[in-house]
């Protein structure tokens, strides 16, 4: 995995799921991202491979842009194509998802711990937060 920095789309597998995004019709959006949480809290104790991960993350971060506070998505790795309005079951699933991520045995945890772990482990806190409404 080609990563550049520790946000959310800053890495080549954020940016190729973000193409996927695009490719999906604009009902079928939401989907997409709801299958990313899916993939990730399907693990339970089992290993997590660090590009369900990083799928999981990038979708929390499109869920978390529609949220009060959340932070808009503006990088040139995001979709391209606006996002309907998501449901906002989808939030908790994002939670979910991202504390499975923040869990050994998880892959993208292992590696960010290996460098700028504290960094990347607030950032994902963060985004945690907006979609828990905390």
């Amino acid at each position: 995995m080609g990563t550049w920095d520790i946000g959310p789309f800053d890495n080549d597998t954020a940016a190729d799921f973000s193409y996927r995004v695009d490719e999906a019709p604009a009902e079928k959006r939401a989907e997409v991202l709801r299958e990313a949480f899916r993939e990730v809290t399907a693990t339970g104790d089992d290993y997590l491979d660090s590009d369900v991960a990083v799928e999981a993350i990038a979708s929390a971060a499109l869920v978390a842009a529609q949220c009060p506070g959340g932070d808009p998505v503006t990088t040139a790795y995001g979709p391209k194509e606006p996002l309907p309005d998501l449901p906002v079951e989808l939030r908790p699933l994002a939670v979910a998802a991202l504390d499975r991520v923040l869990v050994a045995p998880s892959e993208l945890l292992e590696l960010w711990e290996e460098s700028d772990g504290d960094e990347w482990k607030a950032g994902i806190r963060t985004l945690r937060a907006v979609l828990a409404g905390s």
